[in-house]
């Protein structure tokens, strides 16, 4: 998928207008529309910008690749602060999230 349809994609998404995205950003409308139409293609800074407004990584945005995982910036902020702590630490917060994914599984087998 093109950035452009990313763009419109994740906006409509989000239930967001052009407008909206431009107040976001700080680009103008304008130029939101041109990319979405593939007539403009963003600089690195209106392309982080526009993620971020849109809630998506860099990468994800403008990585053709459409099955490529949309990931949460909320959980991936989380992720590089638990890189930054000590190995015993991480293998303790691993240990948490892996019976809360675990219980989770196992709750919705039952519940299907």
């Amino acid at each position: 998928m093109r950035l452009g349809e990313k763009i419109t994609k994740l906006k409509k998404a989000k239930n967001l207008s052009q407008t909206d995205l431009a107040e976001r950003t700080g680009i103008s409308r304008d130029a939101i529309s041109k990319y979405e139409r593939g007539d403009a293609v963003p600089s690195v800074e209106y392309a982080k910008r526009i993620a971020d407004a849109l809630e998506v990584s860099l990468d994800y945005l403008v990585n053709e690749d459409d099955k490529q995982e949309v990931l949460d910036n909320e959980v991936v902020k989380r992720v590089r602060e638990v890189q930054k702590l000590p190995q015993l630490e991480k293998e303790k917060i691993f240990s948490v999230i892996d019976a809360l994914v675990r219980d989770y599984k196992t709750k919705q087998v039952h519940t299907a």
